[in-house]
């Protein structure tokens, strides 16, 4: 009786890895997609407005931090012109409307908000 229980579990355990690597990887990403995989998706290679943090202005010259921090927290916006509503002085403007091309706004979503996670997200040199 051991033996066979013991030949069954091999069998299902050799017919496991066997579907594994038959299957092809991509039937297997679409259950590791998240939110934060559909946002960036969603964004393209643009900064996200709404859903990034200060870090991602850092590829923009003169933005990080200042800018960048009042950007994040003025947000949300359904345009990307509405950030032109903030108190800015001429020379940010001037800044924004430089690399405004770079940047989009999808819907908020809160689990790329919460806290200041937005303002520091952990990430350092």
């Amino acid at each position: 009786m051991k033996r066979l229980v013991a030949w069954l579990m091999s069998g299902v355990l050799l017919a496991g890895l066997l579907i594994t690597l038959v299957l092809p990887p991509a039937v297997h990403a679409a259950d590791l997609r998240n939110l934060a995989d559909d946002k960036i998706a969603e964004r393209g290679n643009k900064v996200d407005l709404n859903n990034s943090s200060v870090r991602r202005f850092q590829e923009f010259p003169g933005m990080y931090p200042t800018l960048a921090g009042k950007i994040v927290l003025g947000g949300p916006y359904s345009d990307v012109d509405d950030v032109l509503d903030l108190d800015l002085t001429d020379r940010q403007r001037e800044l924004f409307n430089k690399y405004k091309d770079n940047f989009t706004v999808t819907p908020p979503a809160i689990a790329l908000n919460e806290g200041f996670d937005r303002i520091n997200d952990g990430q350092y040199r």
